[in-house]
């Protein structure tokens, strides 16, 4: 079965992404603490404003660093006003590439298809090297050697335990 196809706006429309259908509006942002409250009242405005008209849509304000996995109603008092909307919601980066791709665990299945290139680099970046310098890499090597862990799997356990599927590295 074919799920819904969705776009990137390549316009300054108001959404980052939406479905083809217009049942999905997404605006992304890259942290959770990026936008200071009168942001966040605009963008919620913004967000129901496309779910009013639009019936059939939801709306979420997607936070791609979150602090954890979440997909949520977004509610609360903003600026010292009650928002609520039964399809507005807050989500974490990992849970909408889940939704949009229909798999759980997509964006860790996508993580795992990158050793390849980044053993790649590394060993030209190795080979290419006249002496060894003391950066955050030999840092990140040194831990690789007390977890076991593959350089790649220690960065991301470091940063995104948390999400889906990450747990198990």
């Amino acid at each position: 079965m074919k799920g819904p196809s969705f776009r990137h706006n390549s316009k300054l429309s108001g959404f980052d992404i939406k479905a083809n259908d217009n049942t999905l509006f997404a605006d992304i942002k890259n942290k959770h603490n990026t936008m200071n409250s009168s942001a966040a009242e605009a963008l919620f405005q913004k967000l129901a404003r496309f779910a009013d008209d639009y019936k059939q849509a939801k709306c979420y304000w997607v936070q791609i660093l979150a602090k954890g996995s979440f997909n949520e109603h977004w509610t609360g008092d903003i600026n010292g006003k009650e928002y609520s909307h039964s399809r507005v919601y807050k989500i974490s980066g990992d849970q909408f590439y889940s939704l949009l791709s229909g798999n759980e665990n997509a964006l860790y299945d996508l993580y795992k298809a990158l050793p390849l290139a980044t053993n790649g680099f590394l060993q030209n970046l190795e080979k290419n090297r006249t002496k060894t310098i003391n950066t955050a890499l030999t840092e990140i090597k040194d831990q690789t050697d007390i977890s076991g862990r593959s350089i790649l799997d220690q960065i991301t356990f470091e940063n995104y335990s948390y999400y889906l599927g990450f747990n198990k590295l």
